[in-house]
């Protein structure tokens, strides 16, 4: 199994094959911005590279090929090793090739997505709420929020109205299936 994350340390655990997203390896170069047009042209070519090289490491998922991974390795190197006269970009290059095995999990696993945007997305509406209103006051709120949060997400993955279900299961009426269920039927349905 593979974890794909921002390289936050937690998630070298259990001996999981950890990969690293693109969008976040590649944000310290999006938020540079270079001191003269020479400096901004370099940046600007590099981020062209670096994102042609991203799509050629998703074309690579779909038909992978020990040729191509080679190939796709030492344009990593070409990119990220590049000697420039711009400091800053140089450095930061540098330190995303350190990444460079995280970064290219995909050539030994093409099943491994490229980015962790989905689990972003999934935490995405929990976190802004936390940034703008706080923690919970105790445990057990953040386990409610948490539990709601997780209810709320899930119903809208199963295209049904979060709030029909809470209807539903505080009436006891429970016409609704268990979202396990509907969670197990929809992963059979689409495994055929």
């Amino acid at each position: 199994m593979a974890i794909i994350s921002d390289d936050a340390g937690q998630f070298d655990i259990l001996g999981f094959l950890h990969g690293l997203c693109w969008m976040h390896a590649e944000r310290p170069l999006k938020k540079m911005a270079g001191f003269s047009k020479e400096q901004r042209k370099e940046l600007e070519d590099v981020r062209g590279e670096v994102w042609e090289h991203y799509d050629k490491l998703k074309k690579y998922k779909e038909n992978p090929d020990a040729a191509k991974a080679i190939e796709l390795n030492q344009q990593f190197d070409d990119i990220f090793l590049r000697e420039t006269r711009y400091e800053m970009l140089k450095e930061e290059l540098r330190k995303i090739h350190k990444k460079k095995d995280k970064l290219l999990l995909v050539l030994k696993r093409p099943d491994v997505p490229l980015h962790n945007n989905m689990g972003e997305g999934n935490i995405r509406e929990y976190v802004q709420k936390r940034n703008i209103s706080g923690s919970t006051r105790s445990d057990s709120g953040r386990k409610c929020r948490d539990t709601f949060a997780s209810l709320k997400k899930t119903c809208r993955k199963m295209g049904m109205s979060f709030w029909e279900y809470l209807k539903d299961r505080v009436s006891g009426e429970n016409c609704i299936p268990s979202l396990g269920e509907l969670v197990r039927q929809n992963h059979l349905a689409s495994s055929y």
